[in-house]
């Protein structure tokens, strides 16, 4: 007769690997937690752990809400920003239009003006814009003589010249440029060759 070898007891086993291959974990469950009954190890109150995964649950939606909240309310500024950026863009540019303004109105006040006045008030009136120009970046599209561009200039027709063909030969209305934007381009008269 074989003699039986010394079984430790089941419930004394531990089985790291066993559960490292099953994947079990006992998350929040600590030893202390745990209470030995008959031998076996009792899992803590499950009614507890729910309540607390509730909570955490409920906390967890509280900020979802919030942060979707606070996402709008992000968006809905931006939009109103970008409203106002589109209304008062050219604030500057109409508060520097204003004296401009001023400098016609006091040429038309006058009640006994000349000619020789209002033409040296329009001249000064004129060298005003033109500063208000430069400084908002203006410039304008005087293309006499230089050849024709049709992205800055507009053919309105075409006569026969002895300049090169596609050379401007008349400036009808200048043309203007803000930055390296064209905001209207110059109307023009273009040579062509002589017919023979």
């Amino acid at each position: 007769m074989q003699e039986p070898h010394n079984q430790e007891p089941i419930e004394e086993q531990k089985l790291p690997e066993m559960e490292d291959t099953l994947g079990i974990h006992h998350s929040g469950v600590s030893m202390e937690n745990t209470e030995k009954a008959g031998g076996g190890v009792v899992i803590p109150d499950l009614e507890q752990q729910l309540r607390e995964a509730e909570i955490r649950a409920a906390e967890h939606h509280d900020a979802w809400l919030r942060a979707k909240a606070e996402t709008e309310n992000i968006r809905k500024r931006a939009q109103t920003d970008v409203a106002n950026t589109h209304k008062y863009a050219i604030d500057n540019f109409a508060a520097q239009l204003l004296a401009v303004m001023d400098s016609l109105d006091a040429a038309l006040a006058v009640e006994n003006s000349t000619i020789e006045s209002l033409k040296d008030g329009v001249e000064l009136t004129r060298k005003q814009l033109e500063a208000v120009f430069e400084k908002f970046n203006i410039y304008t599209i005087n293309p006499q003589g230089e050849k024709f561009d049709p992205h800055q200039h507009e053919a309105m027709c075409t006569v026969e010249s002895d300049m090169p063909p596609n050379t401007v030969t008349q400036v009808m209305q200048k043309g203007y440029m803000l930055h390296e934007r064209i905001i209207r381009p110059a109307m023009v008269a273009v040579s062509k060759a002589k017919s023979t």
